[in-house]
């Protein structure tokens, strides 16, 4: 029987090898003037970030052969601040980096979309940080569900972030091993600050999206975040309950994807998780429920449902005068729960771990998400 420990994990994963080695700076990559002048206006988004995250020359470079240490595959591409390998000085696509974070050095996968022209290169583009499940790495994500291709294919840059022994602190109680619950949010700030530095991320439309613990971590994020953000969507994840709790705090759009039948963290939550050897399994609420603490905390109405080909969408609509708001006219929460669905990302092509239940056709998980995400809202 498997344990929660291994059910994000994909089980052709390699144990962990390798090792770490230095790398350049960013070197040749100036920062964006346009760029650290809407950084200056929303400084109060990452409250003491620049503190807490030390960007050392580790920062934003490849990590050479060993990029995969922690996944067993090999690194994405070239150095994040480099040129091609066609030695043309174009930035290569897709890079492994690192940044050093409160004394750790966090590696992630960037994917940098086609310039539509030359103009249009140096002009500040969207960003979408995806986290992936308990188990699972930045590599299984991607190929998961594709996100690099439909998000680049929209001009988004898209980092993957790789999580401390394959997991997230989606939960603010401390644990055993992870003494420091904020860690994680921290990290995500400064790489959200990192890359609108050095990547020309535009901070007016910074998103996140995970699966499984990954979509708790975005939930995390948006709750606790809500003005650093311009929308989440969370697959296969609630928000922590009990002393691990996250309450929204403000107005954010917030999409929640969820298996009707998912057999490893119900549609219905998990406020009792078995115990695990290895690291405590969070306890969450509903996916409705989920849903509904960022609608009240956006002071959403009533909320509408509707059924769909393959699933139900339920949607609130964010108040228009709610602070916050501007970034987002007539913004929404919603829920999309998936008839014959399991613990598995829509749509994916990936067959799932035994015990995750079926993957749904009736809707594409990641095509859904973006549209939400970078759309007006319905």
């Amino acid at each position: 029987m498997r344990s929660f420990r291994d059910r994000d994990r994909d089980p052709g994963r390699d144990s962990d090898r390798g090792r770490d080695r230095d790398c350049d700076s960013d070197r040749g990559r100036d920062s964006d003037p346009g760029g650290d002048r809407r950084l200056a206006r929303r400084a109060l988004r990452w409250p003491g970030v620049l503190a807490l995250a030390l960007v050392l020359p580790l920062a934003g470079c490849a990590t050479g052969p060993h990029a995969g240490a922690d996944s067993g595959r090999p690194t994405a591409g070239p150095a994040a601040s480099g040129p091609s390998a066609g030695g043309t000085g174009t930035p290569a696509p897709e890079v492994s980096a690192r940044l050093r974070v409160d004394g750790d050095i966090r590696q992630y996968l960037l994917h940098r979309p086609a310039p539509a022209s030359a103009a249009t290169d140096d002009a500040p583009r969207p960003l979408l940080i995806a986290f992936h499940g308990r188990g699972a790495d930045a590599a299984e994500l991607r190929a998961k569900t594709r996100l690099e291709r439909a998000a680049t294919a929209r001009g988004m840059l898209v980092a993957f972030p790789e999580g401390l022994g394959h997991g997230w602190g989606a939960g603010t109680r401390a644990t055993k091993q992870r003494p420091d619950p904020d860690l994680d949010v921290r990290f995500t700030e400064a790489l959200i600050e990192h890359l609108v530095r050095t990547e020309r991320a535009d901070p007016d439309q910074v998103y996140v999206a995970g699966f499984s613990n990954g979509g708790s971590m975005a939930l995390r994020m948006a709750a606790e975040r809500p003005t650093l953000l311009a929308g989440a969507a969370s697959v296969s994840g609630q928000l922590p309950t009990g002393a691990a709790a996250v309450q929204p705090t403000g107005p954010v759009p917030v999409v929640v994807v969820y298996g009707a039948d998912d057999p490893v963290r119900p549609l219905a939550g998990l406020p009792s998780p078995p115990p695990d050897p290895g690291e405590p399994i969070l306890p969450t609420r509903s996916a409705r429920d989920s849903a509904a603490a960022f609608a009240a905390a956006g002071g959403a109405g009533a909320p509408v449902t509707r059924e769909e080909k393959g699933y139900d969408r339920t949607v609130w609509r964010l108040k228009g005068g709610a602070p916050g708001g501007e970034r987002r006219p007539g913004g929404t929460v919603q829920l999309l729960v998936v008839d014959d669905a399991g613990h598995t990302w829509p749509g994916s092509t990936v067959a799932p771990p035994e015990g995750f239940g079926p993957v749904s056709k009736a809707l594409d998980a990641t095509d859904t998400i973006l549209d939400f995400l970078t759309g007006p809202g319905r």
